[in-house]
């Protein structure tokens, strides 16, 4: 999850990235990562943030009890912090999260510059008013500030958040497949600092500890970018207007049913022989999974 937690960055990183403005306290990012039972295969699903989702009933601390309501999938953070966001998730996918980790600003700058920055590639020029982004056709080494800048990014075109869930993907195709994450990951205490810098101070349990989380990356590492597996959930289209709520985004129940039964029962997404290409700038009805080597850097 990607919070748009951006407390812990100064204000001079605010000024120099863009990234003030007033946090909702939302997790604008979310993406399903199932691990398989072999290890030998990842397949990552993003979750827009602006889903239609129904946030489960939850007891509040003085004892009332708050009912089930429709929200968009962000509002789940906001509301009830990661317990209730990921027993959003649950309750629409039918799946358990084992795992959560929990990002913001901070310890995503932190996360990238730890690793020596990560390479993007662009067929075309990216530009956003709003995060200043403006990245020339070609290969961009970012640090982590313009990291931030690029997987923020959701007015390059008008495939707003749909286009950012794709450039988020490949950012994290080329962190995993990095020079630079490799070698971190191949120190001890280069890989024990990476995993503390991203698990941060939270004192929300997150399900594992420093020691599991480079022991997991450790795993992820020797996954070829071939065997793993890209994709949104499947969209349907927008819903109608909702009072307090606004305009959300519509699953395809049954493509979106058939999706997280394959994860549920630890079988690939993809045909082994996919040559699935991605769409850029991506369609609202229309998102193909795709291998993360397609994503990769030339």
């Amino acid at each position: 999850m990607g919070t748009d937690s951006r407390d812990t960055i100064t204000r001079a990183e605010k000024e120099k990235f863009h990234a003030g403005g007033v946090a909702c306290n939302c997790s604008d990012t979310m993406m399903l990562v199932h691990l398989s039972r072999s290890h030998e295969r990842v397949s990552v699903i993003s979750l827009p943030r602006d889903s239609y989702a129904e946030i489960p009933a939850v007891r509040e601390p003085d004892g009332t009890r708050r009912e089930a309501h429709p929200a968009k999938l962000n509002a789940a953070y906001a509301e009830g912090g990661a317990p209730l966001a990921v027993a959003t998730v649950e309750s629409m996918t039918g799946l358990r999260v084992d795992h959560f980790l929990q990002i913001d600003f901070r310890r995503f700058m932190d996360g990238v510059d730890a690793v020596g920055g990560v390479t993007v590639c662009t067929g075309r020029r990216l530009t956003d008013p709003a995060t200043k982004l403006d990245l020339a056709p070609g290969r961009h080494h970012l640090a982590g500030g313009p990291s931030l800048q690029y997987v923020r990014s959701r007015h390059v075109d008008t495939s707003a958040d749909l286009g950012r869930v794709q450039r988020q993907q490949r950012f994290l195709v080329n962190a995993l497949g990095g020079a630079g994450f490799k070698k971190t990951l191949a120190s001890p205490a280069g890989a024990a600092r990476l995993a503390r810098t991203l698990l941060g101070t939270a004192t929300v349990d997150q399900g594992f500890t420093a020691s599991d989380l480079v022991a997991l990356a450790r795993e992820l590492r020797r996954v070829p970018l071939k065997d793993m597996e890209f994709g949104t959930v499947p969209i349907a289209g927008f819903n109608p207007l909702i009072e307090n709520v606004g305009s959300t985004l519509r699953w395809d129940d049954e493509r979106a049913a058939r999706l997280f039964a394959t994860l549920r029962e630890d079988r690939q997404v993809t045909s082994p022989a996919s040559r699935t290409q991605p769409l850029d700038p991506p369609r609202l009805q229309e998102q193909p999974v795709v291998r993360g080597d397609t994503y990769a850097c030339a």
